[in-house]
């Protein structure tokens, strides 16, 4: 796997927490040439002190701005000459339910992880058509099964894959490879960082890490997915058993899923 990224320029969005800096980190070992933004100067700043004499470019941006994001990629080509992979991996949560949420967590949460993904592809399409290179969409189980409380990451991710399947038919004469990754539960920051019903960070969560997959495993997972060329990569049994309850047994799902969520009638957050 390592050969297959040796020298290739890949742009991972998000990549100072979790799965993108378990990315970054495992890109940089295997010899590609790295871009990376994120919303926090400082863990930039750590990024690129920890990898002095590789070629990293990194770059403050909130690729929900569609700015921002175009100067990312430009910063990118300008830096390395090209884009031959593109990792939309910057997202994130939310945990309130329908009735409580302000409409602002819904557009926040579109704008990162839908509105992210088309501003970076579309800056960087050119490129990777003209490099016959790969689109990737860090997508999750929440993209094949709407989930209590995070409506909004549901219908992201929904909406994300949804576009991904449609530029991959668009793009097939074109050599270009386009994928979804769906991680299940993940030791990351994506669940701390959360909205709550006013659009803050949630903060702390009940869920039990120890049980999760670590970034670093589904890290792994990508990178091989991407070098073989797959269409789609679901994660952890409990996300392929859950994708596969929703698609033959619905309403058993329905009813999981509810009873996964919901203790005591109150929302686990």
């Amino acid at each position: 796997m390592s050969a297959y990224f040796k020298d290739k320029v890949v742009v991972v969005t998000g990549g100072t927490d979790g799965i993108g800096k378990a990315l970054v980190d495992d890109l940089l070992q295997a010899g590609a040439k790295v871009a990376t933004c994120g919303r926090d100067h400082d863990k930039l700043y750590r990024l690129q002190a920890t990898y002095p004499s590789y070629h990293l470019h990194t770059m403050v941006a909130d690729v929900s701005n569609e700015n921002e994001a175009r100067r990312l990629i430009e910063s990118t080509i300008r830096n390395f000459g090209k884009v031959d992979i593109l990792i939309n991996n910057a997202g994130i949560s939310m945990r309130a339910l329908l009735k409580d949420a302000s409409t602002e967590v819904i557009r926040r949460v579109m704008d990162i992880n839908f509105f992210g993904a088309v501003y970076c592809t579309k800056y960087a399409l050119e490129s990777i058509i003209e490099n016959k290179g790969t689109i990737v969409g860090v997508s999750s189980i929440a993209g094949y099964r709407g989930l209590p409380g995070r409506s909004a990451y549901s219908a992201s991710k929904y909406a994300l894959q949804g576009w991904l399947e449609a530029i991959k038919t668009e793009l097939m004469d074109s050599k270009v490879h386009v994928m979804w990754v769906c991680p299940g539960f993940t030791t990351s920051n994506i669940r701390t960082a959360a909205l709550d019903k006013d659009a803050q960070s949630h903060g702390e969560t009940n869920m039990d890490e120890g049980k999760m997959m670590s970034a670093e495993e589904v890290s792994g997972h990508i990178l091989k997915a991407i070098s073989k060329k797959k269409r789609t990569l679901v994660l952890t049994f409990q996300g392929k058993e859950t994708v596969f309850l929703n698609k033959f047994f619905p309403k058993l799902a329905d009813w999981f899923t509810h009873r996964f969520y919901f203790k005591n009638g109150e929302l686990v957050k």
